[in-house]
């Protein structure tokens, strides 16, 4: 059975001794137990403050939404968010009222998912104040062995994609820590306090756990293991599945024929998924409230399924079925870049593009990013 960092806490005892202690965490903060890890540390160290990435402290923030700093009911504690449009980073009134900051968030493996880039500014953060960062660390639920997508080029950096990864990036947390404090020259006070039981070309369902949902999204593994790729969906006018039952499994929108698309995809034969056709209507985000059609994808094998693959095969198909009506998302903001651009990490989706040259150029940047990662890993 795996165990994180969170259940070996009291053999590190000696790092907050006498010292006040920051924890940044999130609904998945708990240990195999299946206990907070507020709850732990209230007990074992002098526990003076919480912050918050996107969801929330307790998870309870929607995807997006904007937290205001308050008082956590049940310690009394004051709880500031680092993710909202106010800041997302941690300010000198923060920065005064710890010495060490433990982080102990479940990541999903995904390039996209923002906790990346929340750890990155915290380390940023704590190596220009001088103070300790400690990482909790967990594994990587798309395991470790495998890097999959294009990695980022900095030129579409954003709170989305803050470093160049792959879009399956195949690091723990706490191996990812490192390897941006030590690539960018931060020089953290950086602490890892290691998970045992973790291969790495083990996934979740190895490891004898039960799943805690990081989003409300991502409430299965195999949704999870889809968002890996499926997340690009968001940067076009295609419905992910968000106000369905099953987000980033449902693809759709109000012009896709569900059996045309799903004879179509079934066709290119990937390997460790099919789909059937669905008819759906979203109770929220992209095509609320009309009919959709679309497909339900099925994960037949977790480790022969390649998620970008999937996404690309897929956005390739409805380009070509439905020209007239297929678009990529304009920016949020004036000056922006496209959405689609900076989940994906550059602007090679934005025009007409050829799915094998994708493809090919992804496999060749994350057999690369394969090898330049192998220096930061802790866990064989």
């Amino acid at each position: 059975m795996v165990k994180t960092g969170i259940d070996h806490i009291k053999e590190y005892a000696d790092l907050f001794q006498n010292r006040r202690v920051g924890l940044l965490t999130g609904i998945t903060g708990r240990n195999s137990e299946n206990r907070s890890t507020i709850e732990i540390l209230q007990e074992t160290c002098e526990l003076a403050v919480l912050f918050g990435a996107e969801h929330g402290v307790r998870g309870d923030a929607g995807a997006g939404e904007d937290v205001k700093t308050y008082t956590d009911k049940a310690t009394g504690l004051t709880v500031y968010s680092l993710y909202g449009s106010e800041r997302k980073r941690l300010t000198k009134e923060m920065l005064d009222t710890f010495d060490v900051l433990v982080y102990d968030i479940q990541d999903v493996g995904a390039r996209f998912f923002t906790f990346i880039s929340t750890l990155h500014h915290v380390l940023e953060d704590c190596a220009e104040a001088g103070k300790t960062l400690v990482v909790l660390d967990r594994p990587n639920p798309l395991g470790g062995a495998l890097a999959e997508g294009g990695v980022l080029d900095m030129e579409y950096s954003s709170f989305v994609g803050c470093y160049p990864l792959a879009a399956r990036y195949g690091l723990t947390c706490g191996e990812l820590a490192g390897m941006m404090n030590e690539e960018q020259k931060m020089g953290c006070d950086l602490r890892i306090v290691p998970c045992t039981g973790w291969k790495r070309n083990s996934l979740f369902p190895e490891w004898g756990t039960i799943w805690q949902a990081p989003s409300p999204a991502l409430m299965t593994f195999e949704t999870t293991l889809l968002y890996a790729g499926l997340c690009l969906i968001e940067g076009t006018n295609l419905s992910e599945g968000r106000g369905t039952a099953a987000p980033f499994r449902v693809i759709g929108a109000d012009y896709v024929d569900a059996e045309e698309l799903m004879k179509a995809f079934n066709q290119a034969g990937l390997p460790g998924v099919v789909s059937t056709p669905v008819w759906f209507v979203p109770a929220a985000s992209k095509h609320q409230g009309e009919k959709c059609g679309g497909i339900l994808l099925h994960v037949t094998d977790y480790k022969k399924i390649r998620p970008m693959t999937v996404s690309i095969t897929l956005l390739d198909l409805v380009r070509k079925l439905y020209p007239e009506q297929y678009r990529v998302l304009p920016p949020y903001r004036e000056g922006g870049r496209p959405m689609l651009a900076l989940l994906s990490g550059s602007d090679a989706l934005l025009e007409d593009w050829n799915k094998d040259d994708i493809l090919s150029a992804y496999e060749r940047e994350s057999r690369h990013f394969e090898e330049r990662k192998k220096k930061f890993h802790i866990y064989e």
